[in-house]
């Protein structure tokens, strides 16, 4: 079984988006650089974020997201991003009725179930799970490993948290990836057990 991996990119103030699910400049890191971070977008980043960033999306296979996710974006049109072989969205709705049943879109009823169907999907390769509050319940439920981070230099002052609505402590290893890109700072800690 492979790793599963939280991760996101977040305020200084530690948000993922305002209270609209507007991210302002957060992402500006992934367009401040000159080298393409992927052939088929216009994602372009320093070439410090792009050693750091490629390497790992190449190794996610499985991308575990909420429902208010997967709507807002529009499940992405059928086609994971970052090049992720498969999506498990965490929903207690059935996937819309017009959905493509081809597209590698799965819907489960709650994170034991999504992150089940996201370790059999992904066998020795990476899970990854959005940060925010299906991040946040795979964190307390103890299923994530490791909590990856790009820290962009804002304060959005109040919205979505990183880590949802966690109401207990949960303690992280001292970082073992700290590394500066242009307009953001990549942080990966392990989770402490």
């Amino acid at each position: 079984m492979g790793k599963v991996v939280m991760y996101g990119t977040v305020s200084v103030d530690g948000f993922i988006a305002d209270e609209k699910d507007q991210v302002g400049p957060l992402f500006e890191w992934l367009s401040s650089g000159d080298v393409a971070l992927d052939e088929a977008g216009p994602l372009k980043v320093s070439q410090a974020s792009h050693d750091y960033i490629r390497p790992y999306w190449d190794e996610i296979a499985v991308t575990v997201v909420g429902r208010h996710v997967f709507d807002m974006t529009d499940g992405w049109g059928g086609t994971p991003p970052s090049g992720v072989d498969h999506m498990v969205v965490v929903s207690h709705r059935p996937m819309p009725e017009d959905w493509n049943q081809e597209a590698p879109f799965h819907f489960a009823d709650g994170i034991e179930a999504a992150m089940a169907k996201a370790q059999e999907l992904a066998g020795d390769r990476t899970v990854e799970v959005a940060a925010g509050d299906v991040g946040g319940q795979m964190l307390a439920a103890g299923f994530v490993d490791e909590v990856a981070m790009d820290v962009a230099p804002v304060v959005l002052g109040s919205g979505k948290r990183y880590f949802g609505p966690v109401s207990a402590q949960h303690l992280l290893e001292d970082p073992d990836v700290v590394i500066q890109g242009v307009r953001v700072l990549h942080l990966r800690y392990r989770v402490r057990r």
